[in-house]
């Protein structure tokens, strides 16, 4: 999503590349390497490889996977495996998130910066032995122009695209309708040509009928059952160097105790929690010995989001949201009678800054955070006069419209993020207090109420990346849906032509300082118009096994993430703890990465079982973008 997260996320899941300036040139990688920790003595979890003398390294997580096609695939579990399973043409230093080569070596603008040339890497190849050439980026890039279900998920990417060509294997050429700004900060998966060309309904097909899936990633995805794992095996002829373990496993867990069990337990090397830790879990698991609980600024934002009225990209309405929230004013009321503070003391336990902008501040050159007269900060008295003034008055113990109904909404909330039920709670006794009656909808899927326009409020996140473009692009206008209840880029049905302005402006903006400047006019129109109320930032809590990982990067390296990065660094760069070293570094990489001194080794038996992936995305937590 992440993200969405974004998210997300998002995302988020959040993103900021370095944008390329007038005459920009490639950027060479930046020599680094993983510092490999101190060894550790031997654990009875710590198997040395299973039976077949392969080492596995297992990931307890919570989210689902929405979609194994990228061009489908918004959630952050699932825009995390393709980032293992395909090149993007750059990728960010796991460092301080620049922008450094990914398929793309180098990539040089025109005078007029319409233009665009990309040189390939030569020595990339599909895991089916076949030269990853121009060829396959130029076919990604036009197909998602030319065909809306290969758009769903990443099109606001190629919307301002011209024409894409390859005139030879090694150089992919892009021209613009206008000056783009995201041109070296492309998060799309590049896939194979002579693979995806045979697909017909590309809204439609899941890229799960097929095992191993040909790709050019660090991993290569070999097995999948729905709401149970994602295996995946390395890919030893990556061009950046092969990852030290030879499998990568996610499991997913529902309940989030069992997950934390199961990495006391040694049966799981790595917990992301849902989408983090509780702070009771990551308590709980701070005195075991051989555990150890990383945590670090998030790059997400937990939000709360109105339904604005879903619509259609045409203007057709549907859904049955409730119009009381058409009101600005009535919007308003609702965020300025949530305590923050209170959400990130007792929700959060303080594992959390509070919210303001759309940006979190982990991107410092795009947070942004509102002047103390516009600020919507807790005040149940304002909150009270603003509902007054829109007309719906107090009768009783009951806020009551010109038509004579109570005030009464619903908040959709995912039943896996114990987040969600508990800030549930918090809303219904202070709304209450306004005389304002709330239903916290709690589901495994939230999908179908969600896309359909079924409900009032719904809590959200989205993961965001280094530059904030997609996430800012999931409320144009361009983002609704061409049919009434169909899945799509938007996330809560925001259009407006003010925003989808600025929102043009900043994409054609090459001046860093400048495009920040207008991105944050954004995030002021974004706050004041109430659709979207930022609670909080909540970190990253994760928990890991130190007998089982030597050594493995976080991203940024000062106090950075291993889950859900803006890259494939912290599975890629994973040490076992037996290992000899002799895979790839983060001097390979790009970035100057020391990582996190960590440690595993596990062989796991993966639970078998069947299922289907469900065609329509599910929103099974509020991290949905990557």
């Amino acid at each position: 999503m992440v993200t969405r997260v974004p998210p997300p996320s998002a995302q988020p899941r959040s993103r900021m590349r370095i944008l390329l300036a007038s005459g920009a040139a490639a950027l060479a990688l930046a020599a680094g390497s993983i510092v490999p920790g101190m060894p550790l003595g031997a654990a009875p979890q710590q198997a040395q490889a299973a039976d077949n003398g392969k080492t596995t390294l297992t990931v307890a997580v919570a989210q689902s996977v929405d979609s194994l096609s990228p061009f489908l695939a918004q959630r952050l579990m699932s825009t995390s495996v393709h980032r293992l399973m395909y090149d993007f043409l750059t990728n960010y230093d796991p460092k301080d998130n620049h922008t450094v080569p990914g398929l793309a070596t180098k990539w040089e603008p025109s005078a007029d910066k319409l233009t665009w040339t990309y040189t390939i890497r030569s020595n990339s190849k599909w895991s089916d032995g076949q030269q990853t050439t121009a060829d396959d980026a130029a076919w990604t890039f036009n197909k998602m122009m030319t065909d809306e279900g290969a758009a769903t998920a990443n099109g606001s990417f190629v919307a301002n695209f011209k024409k894409v060509t390859a005139p030879s294997p090694d150089k992919l050429v892009i021209e613009l309708k206008q000056p783009q700004a995201t041109m070296a900060a492309l998060d799309v998966p590049i896939v194979p040509k002579h693979v995806w060309e045979k697909v017909g309904d590309f809204s439609k097909f899941n890229n799960d009928t097929k095992f191993p899936i040909v790709g050019n990633g660090p991993y290569i995805l070999t097995d999948y059952k729905v709401d149970q794992y994602v295996k995946l095996k390395a890919n030893k002829s990556f061009w950046r160097g092969a990852p030290k373990f030879d499998e990568l496993v996610f499991k997913t867990y529902k309940d989030q105790d069992a997950a934390v069990a199961a990495l006391r337990k040694g049966e799981v090397s790595f917990v992301a929690g849902a989408p983090a830790l509780t702070p009771a879990q990551a308590a709980s698991l701070k005195g075991d010995a051989n555990i150890k609980v990383n945590e670090g600024p998030g790059r997400r934002f937990f939000a709360l989001a109105t339904n604005p009225g879903a619509q259609t990209k045409d203007g057709k309405k549907f859904g049955d949201g409730n119009k009381a929230l058409l009101d600005q004013k009535v919007r308003q009321a609702l965020f300025l009678s949530i305590d923050r503070k209170t959400i990130i003391d007792k929700v959060f336990q303080g594992h959390a800054v509070e919210g303001q902008g759309y940006i979190p501040p982990r991107f410092s050159d795009y947070f942004w955070q509102p002047s103390d007269s516009q600020s919507l900060s807790y005040d149940p008295d304002r909150a009270a006069k603003l509902l007054d003034q829109a007309g719906y008055k107090l009768k009783g113990d009951q806020r009551v419209g010109k038509d004579g109904k109570p005030l009464d909404l619903r908040i959709l909330c995912h039943a896996t993020d114990p987040n969600d039920k508990a800030i549930g709670k918090y809303l219904k006794e202070w709304w209450g207090k306004l005389g304002i009656g709330l239903k916290v909808d709690c589901r495994d899927d939230v999908s179908v109420p969600w896309y359909a326009g079924e409900y009032d409020l719904a809590f959200d996140g989205w993961s965001v990346n280094p530059d904030p473009d997609f996430v800012l692009g999931i409320h144009t206008c361009s983002a609704l849906p061409a049919k009434a209840k169909e899945s799509a880029a938007t996330d809560n049905f925001i259009c407006d032509k003010t925003y989808d302005e600025l929102y043009k402006k900043q994409l054609a903006e090459y001046d860093p300082a400048k495009r920040a400047d207008i991105v944050k006019q954004m995030e002021s129109w974004m706050y004041d118009s109430g659709y979207m109320n930022i609670i909080a930032y909540p970190n990253a809590v994760e928990a890991y096994r130190t007998d089982q990982i030597k050594s493995i990067t976080t991203m940024p390296e000062a106090a950075g993430n291993i889950y859900g990065q803006d890259g494939y660094w912290s599975w890629w760069s994973a040490v076992p703890a037996a290992a000899d070293g002799k895979n790839g570094s983060a001097a390979d990489s790009g970035g100057n990465s020391t990582g996190v001194v960590i440690g595993i080794l596990v062989a796991v038996v993966v639970v078998a079982g069947g299922g289907f992936l469900l065609a329509r995305r599910r929103r099974s937590t509020a991290e949905e973008r990557e």
